[in-house]
């Protein structure tokens, strides 16, 4: 096991990535000094797997565990999904001293994290991710939220958890199309902060694609490292944290626009990764070769790169509500050659779909 911190002062935590590491949960806890009742968040999949580990973990020390299972699918990050959370902590009888574990992917843990920081006006939570979406990026940083019709995230907090454990067996029983989401946010890291990171990655397709644990551990480890560093200079995304919605401006209206669940996430965001490349190049922040590089990598792992036929102007509608947006642009992020990175202020929204315009 390989452990790292992020950290944020009082608010700060510990991240855990290891193997067979998910039984020592309920231990993990109680070393955290978390007393109180637990209430595990996940869906129906992941219940099957791996709810009776987590809770034998947390019966194992003492905890009287309630369950909440809320359904699969981004397309329930929403408001009824929450009072669905919310009604399961109160007919458990969860006060202050309670805590939640997330058990599951990004939608649990975002929502999950969402309720801990709502309910009786905030308590503790424990993020279990089982994707290595979620492992990667959005069980880490204390993002949390749900979607709303007009856009993807627009209702949330900030609120970090009281630890991350990360299981890397949980990754044999994911999906080969949800373990692709991962490595595209995985890929993101690489292309703004991290060349030698994209290099590796370059190295690396076949055995990620055989879930080799000692390259999943070391892809993880520094993407949490990453994640951690720039968490721990800006928090509440005023300025640097913002490069970690490199793709995401187009990804989140791609999601949108195509219905929450038919694209997933990983894969807007490597089709906004693609056009935010063609942007940088003809800009002159990058070069040909560079741009031929990030496609090339994002497209040797079977991600998507062309963006759907949406007319423009639903495009612009969804941007126009984006969180990113600010006054009378978007702030966009560039990559700098790969490796580094440039935020610039677009007014000019009709420019982010030149060369790759929708149907008009």
């Amino acid at each position: 096991m390989k452990s790292l911190r992020v950290g944020l002062g009082e608010r700060s935590y510990a991240i855990h990535i290891g193997e067979g590491i998910l039984s020592g949960i309920g231990r993990l806890c109680r070393d955290l000094g978390l007393k109180g009742m637990p209430a595990i968040v996940t869906n129906p999949t992941v219940a099957a797997l791996y709810l009776s580990q987590v809770k034998s973990s947390l019966d194992s020390e003492g905890y009287h565990v309630t369950i909440i299972e809320i359904p699969d699918g981004e397309e329930y990050k929403s408001s009824s999904t929450l009072d669905m959370i919310y009604d399961g902590l109160i007919s458990g009888g969860l006060d202050r001293g309670g805590f939640i574990v997330a058990l599951g992917g990004g939608v649990v843990g975002d929502m999950a994290g969402f309720a801990a920081a709502t309910f009786l006006r905030g308590i503790p939570f424990v993020q279990v991710p089982t994707t290595l979406l979620a492992q990667v990026d959005s069980s880490v940083g204390g993002k949390t939220g749900i979607n709303h019709r007009l856009g993807k995230n627009l209702i949330g907090a900030f609120y970090q958890p009281a630890t991350v454990l990360i299981d890397l067996d949980t990754l044999d029983t994911l999906p080969e199309r949800e373990f692709l989401c991962g490595v595209a946010e995985t890929i993101k890291y690489g292309i703004v902060l991290d060349r030698e990171l994209f290099e590796y990655l370059l190295g690396t397709v076949n055995d990620l694609m055989r879930l080799d644990k000692e390259t999943l551990l070391h892809i993880v480890f520094e993407a949490c490292s990453i994640k951690a560093s720039v968490v721990e200079k800006d928090e509440r995304e005023s300025g640097l944290r913002a490069v970690l919605n490199y793709g995401h401006t187009i990804g989140h209206a791609v999601e949108t626009l195509s219905g929450y669940g038919a694209v997933k996430h990983g894969e807007a965001v490597a089709i906004g990764m693609a056009q935010a490349a063609r942007l940088s190049a003809q800009r002159g922040y990058s070069t040909a070769a560079e741009r031929e590089s990030i496609t090339g990598l994002i497209a040797r792992f079977g991600l998507p790169l062309d963006i759907p036929d949406f007319p423009m102007e639903d495009y612009l509608k969804i941007i126009a509500h984006d969180k990113k947006k600010r006054d009378d642009g978007v702030n966009f992020i560039f990559n700098q050659g790969i490796g580094n990175f440039i935020i610039e202020k677009v007014t000019d929204l009709r420019s982010l779909f030149s060369d790759c315009t929708p149907a008009a």
